[in-house]
């Protein structure tokens, strides 16, 4: 497989117009940092990698990046009199920005980079092409009056407000009201089952409790009272549910009660320490485990991602930047594309089923509202091409292509999984050719990424383009050696603002050392892996904890994936490593397309493939026929759950699926008997 193929390369101009480059310019003029070959051809992929190099080369350069990156975005600080890093030798217990005092969301609603309030702050639609959006000076206003209700509620810092909510505007504002006051958000999407739901909110103590009525998916309205019901009655510290289907009549009657000049949202101080999200591990494999995350940590490094690596809203060059990531509440995408408030850019909202009625849905929408930004998930453009969805540059083709216009459209971003190779060649092809495809990978534990897209550098083939700045990303094989070239562990060796800041009812730090710090000693092992190539790009190849290990040889599961999903009779597959005779045989499942058999034939030419395009090692021992592939409620597919069914384990918490009907399947196939 090529993975030096450029498929995209702003040019110099352009690049010269980023605020990238204008960061790394002013950080030239004031430190000891210089590009040495400024006539060479490569000079802006120099200009980046040592400006990384730079930022990580050892722990006061990366406490200068961080502090002149703050000012340089224009963090907004009610207290600015801070200690940049209060250092410790345990990795995990380094705090930054200690002394700052800082609120989430009066930065996002009261921005430098909002030039204009009458702009759109968010677009919202739903699966029935029903479209609502609010201003910037409307969202302040909505979240002036939905403080002032939590206000009489007796919301105070560090409570805990939880919702079972769609991805749409009013939980944005709910999420950003709660937060003004100092408060903690945690949020579900509601086709959570109520098992799900306990095992995440009643581990945290929620005091308020948001819902809606009902949602919709696949163009059919579920109703959602009952384990709304369900939850706030099993959850003691739950003193308060709030229907969102009632905010307007909240809203109403405090807008009554305020002059306009008396609408001023009172941001109360927090730490840049203090907790703003709780999020959760997936919970396949046990009682999901509750990640805090900070005000500040989820700020700066969110906004160090949009504005310096995806240059969002960077009104000199690009204009008014409108942002789609297809996401729901739960995952942390949406928590991501919600800072991007920050930036002054227009969100995109889409709640609901991506290919109800037509396969083309989400393309739609960034066709119709001018996207000049759309994420997604690997899998959906993977679908889309199984799905053999084109766009005629030409329009001769596809009439109904004609109506296409994506000329706007800047970047694609795509997470979840690895984006492979031939995704790119599709994007490229049948999407647009004049756009940077930026594979991005981190996680809910990082809130964010360790390597993402970059303006300065070319897109290669099947690679994410960039480490993140200020992050000391290496891989490492179990020795902890350093790997170039080589399939190892991702791991960080210095501290970031972004880490969490502590496991819930983990008083001790346990659950979170053995989660990041058990493997290797004093070093973050986030559960990835991957490999460094010679372009400094990165290629992941799935979770380390799911890699297979025939014979001693590991193998990570896309590679598998990359190679089998080029079939057309393929929808999708999962490979796991079952225990076999003291060593460990490769077990594959596969979802066909309708009135596909796997018989002789499609099992030959599945392994052939895999023989030819990976190795003989990667051939299956077994190739099993599936209904369904078994998914979390964030779309990710389950192999570790899988695994251990296949292997007679236990497996301890059906509720973090979001098909847990699917998992039955797999359980006594006469296929894996031993």
């Amino acid at each position: 497989m090529n993975y030096k193929d450029v498929m995209f390369e702003l040019d110099d101009s352009s690049k010269r117009k980023t605020r990238l480059y204008k960061f790394i310019k002013h950080i030239e003029s004031k430190y000891d940092f210089q590009v040495i070959q400024n006539n060479e051809e490569n000079f802006f992929a120099n200009l980046f990698h040592n400006f990384y190099n730079w930022t990580v080369f050892d722990i006061n350069n990366t406490k200068i990046f961080w502090d002149e990156l703050a000012k340089f975005l224009n963090i907004k600080f009610k207290d600015s009199n801070y200690n940049i890093l209060k250092e410790n030798q345990i990795f995990y217990k380094n705090k930054w920005f200690d002394g700052a005092k800082i609120n989430y969301a009066e930065n996002l609603l009261t921005s430098i980079h909002i030039k204009n309030n009458k702009v759109e702050a968010i677009v919202s639609y739903d699966e029935f092409n029903n479209k609502v959006s609010i201003t910037y000076k409307e969202l302040y206003e909505k979240v002036f009056y939905l403080a002032q209700h939590l206000k009489g509620l007796n919301i105070k810092k560090g409570d805990v407000v939880c919702g079972i909510l769609p991805n749409g505007i009013d939980t944005i504002a709910c999420m950003l009201a709660a937060s003004s006051l100092g408060g903690i958000w945690t949020a579900c999407s509601p086709e959570f089952g109520i098992e799900g739901l306990l095992d995440r909110f009643s581990q945290v103590a929620p005091k308020i409790m948001f819902g809606v009525n009902q949602y919709s998916y696949k163009g059919k309205f579920i109703d959602v009272k009952e384990k709304n019901d369900t939850v706030r009655n099993k959850i003691s510290s739950i003193e308060t549910f709030i229907n969102i289907n009632n905010l307007d009549d909240i809203c109403k009657s405090y807008k009554e009660k305020f002059n306009d000049k008396d609408k001023i949202i009172d941001f109360v101080a927090c730490e840049f320490s203090d907790p703003l999200y709780i999020l959760y591990s997936s919970g396949t494999t046990g009682k999901p485990k509750c990640i805090v995350h900070s005000v500040g940590g989820v700020l700066i490094e969110h906004i160090k991602e949009h504005m310096l690596h995806l240059d969002i809203n960077n009104l000199e060059n690009f204009g008014q930047d409108k942002f789609l990531y297809y996401t729901t509440c739960s995952w942390m995408m949406w928590h991501w594309h919600v800072s991007a408030l920050f930036t002054g850019a227009t969100l995109v909202l889409y709640d609901g089923f991506p290919f109800y009625e037509k396969d083309s849905k989400l393309i739609d929408i960034v066709n119709q509202e001018s996207i000049t930004i759309f994420g997604t998930s690997a899998k959906y453009l993977q679908q889309l091409e199984k799905t053999e969805f084109k766009i005629d540059k030409n329009n001769e083709n596809n009439e109904n292509n004609s109506a296409y216009n994506l000329n706007n459209l800047r970047l694609i971003l795509s997470t979840g999984s690895p984006l492979l190779p031939e995704n790119f060649d599709y994007v490229y092809k049948h999407i647009s050719s004049n756009l940077a495809l930026c594979s991005i990978s981190g996680g809910t534990d990082i809130i964010g990424c360790f390597a993402l897209g970059c303006l300065l550098l070319p897109v290669y083939k099947g690679q994410l383009q960039s480490l993140s700045l200020g992050l000391k990303v290496k891989f490492f094989d179990d020795t902890a050696h350093e790997l170039i070239n080589e399939k190892g562990e991702l791991v960080c060796l210095n501290p970031f603002p972004s880490m969490p800041i502590y496991f819930w009812n983990d008083p001790n730090l346990e659950k979170y050392h053995k989660a990041y710090f058990s493997k290797y000693d004093n070093i973050w092992a986030h559960g990835d892996y991957g490999m460094l190539t010679d372009e400094q790009g990165v290629i992941i190849f799935g979770r380390s904890d799911a890699v297979l290990n025939p014979a001693g040889v590991r193998i990570g599961t896309a590679e598998i994936y990359r190679q089998v999903e080029k079939l057309d009779e393929i929808l999708e597959a999962l490979v796991v490593g079952q225990e076999y005779h003291g060593d460990e045989r490769l077990v594959l499942f596969v979802k066909l397309k309708d009135n596909i058999e796997l018989d002789d034939e499609l099992k030959c030419k599945i392994k052939d493939i895999l023989r030819k395009n990976a190795s003989p090692r990667h051939v299956p021992a077994k190739i099993i026929k599936v209904l369904d592939i078994p998914r979390t409620t964030s779309g990710k597919i389950v192999e570790l759950a899988v695994k251990k069914i296949v292997n007679k384990q236990e497996v301890d918490n059906l509720s973090a699926l979001a098909n847990p009907e699917s998992l039955e399947y797999f359980k006594n196939l006469k296929e894996l008997e031993i």
